[in-house]
């Protein structure tokens, strides 16, 4: 890979640890921050929920528009309006001004992930496609890693406080964008025009990837329904502080961070992407499963531990095999890619939320069900696909 292109990827990697940090930072503080609006597991489902609401509609928009315009100001504009909104949720003083603010960091967050996936495809090779995105994947995994450790470390200061050093941090990597990151041509200048997201949504119903968009989102939704649970959990089951529950969450992380950056290529190499996200839903469905049946602190962090690297497994491998068969719609594949992951999201925090106050370990069974229910769709879907491939040759 040329110094150029490992440039723009370094500065891609940024954007997405820094997004993502942000999101993971406030992981471990929502419990008790919520407390002091009254508020519980239900409005923290739903707190979630309105960001990946406003990714599922923005992203197919921001798709497109980076297919048409260009990733560069897209990503920029991202990042501005994620930073500035999650000041604005720690300038808060009603629960319904966090759910606008969580609205506007969907927004956001929309306009920076799949222009950064698509710029990633732009700048990359097929052979180098599947490096890059495990490097994309761990900077996500090592936001999500660093967020709540830092998030519970800056709570100590004020519960406001991390949501401010987060939005100022955010907006600081728009400036840096700005100035470094290249901007290069549009993958393609003409596409189809004048889809709404309904027609866009329909559209992915016909491409050779969709059963892959179908692993997106249940994937989404059983780390949607984890994290967002997971907090909860902890802290009423086990009467968790926010720095327990950041050491927990920073440690899954960290092994995610490891295995993308260091192993991932081997694993690809080796097994192929299909096995490695066959294998990743089997060990996230048991593991979630399993947070039932463990107590004490040490357990409690191995198995979250292996439910965090079994997704951190799972994303860069769908990514790189949607992003190979995409051809020139990188942009339109990144923005459905985000949006069934924002499908994910969405239902995943507010179905476990409500779940969840009807009883602590219902939101874990179902969350399980419903991964290994994809580990067997996928696997059958692989292995149609592959008898067919024979049949042709």
């Amino acid at each position: 890979m040329k110094t150029s292109k490992k440039m723009a990827l370094y500065i891609l990697m940024f954007d997405m640890f820094i997004t993502f940090s942000a999101v993971g930072l406030i992981v471990p503080i929502m419990p008790t921050y919520l407390k002091t609006f009254g508020a519980a597991g239900q409005a923290l489902g739903f707190i979630i929920a309105i960001i990946a609401f406003a990714q599922f509609i923005f992203s197919p928009v921001a798709g497109n528009l980076s297919d048409r315009h260009g990733r560069k100001n897209l990503i920029i504009f991202g990042l501005f309006v994620n930073g500035i909104s999650q000041i604005a949720f720690g300038l808060s003083s009603h629960l319904w001004m966090l759910y606008l603010c969580r609205f506007f960091t969907g927004v956001g967050s929309a306009f920076i992930v799949p222009p950064v996936m698509a710029y990633a495809a732009d700048i990359t090779t097929n052979k180098e496609r599947g490096k890059a995105m495990g490097w994309l994947g761990a900077a996500i995994s090592l936001g999500f890693m660093i967020g709540p450790g830092i998030g519970g470390f800056l709570s100590n200061i004020s519960l406001r406080f991390p949501f401010y050093s987060a939005g100022t941090v955010t907006i600081a990597a728009g400036i840096l964008s700005f100035i470094i990151l290249p901007a290069i041509q549009p993958a393609i200048k003409e596409m189809t025009k004048g889809e709404n997201l309904i027609q866009q949504m329909v559209r992915s119903f016909k491409t050779s990837y969709f059963v892959l968009l179908i692993v997106v989102f249940v994937f989404s939704f059983g780390i949607a329904n984890f994290q967002s649970t997971l907090t909860m959990f902890l802290t009423y089951k086990f009467n968790y502080t926010p720095n327990d529950i950041a050491i927990v969450m920073t440690v899954g992380g960290l092994a995610g961070v490891i295995v993308q950056g260091f192993a991932l290529n081997k694993l690809f190499t080796i097994f192929g992407e299909m096995r490695i996200i066959l294998f990743g839903l089997l060990v996230a469905s048991l593991s979630l499963y399993g947070m039932l049946f463990v107590n004490g602190f040490y357990i409690i962090l191995l198995v979250a531990t292996l439910f965090s690297t079994a997704v951190t497994l799972i994303r860069p491998a769908v990514n790189t095999l949607i992003s190979k068969t995409a051809g020139d719609e990188q942009g339109y594949a990144a923005g459905m890619n985000n949006s069934y992951m924002s499908l994910g999201n969405m239902i995943g925090p507010a179905l476990a939320g409500t779940l969840f106050d009807w009883h602590m370990d219902i939101p874990f069974t179902f969350g399980a069900i419903i991964l290994l229910g994809c580990f067997f769709l996928t696997f059958v879907w692989a292995k149609k696909k592959k008898t067919a491939v024979k049949q042709q040759a």
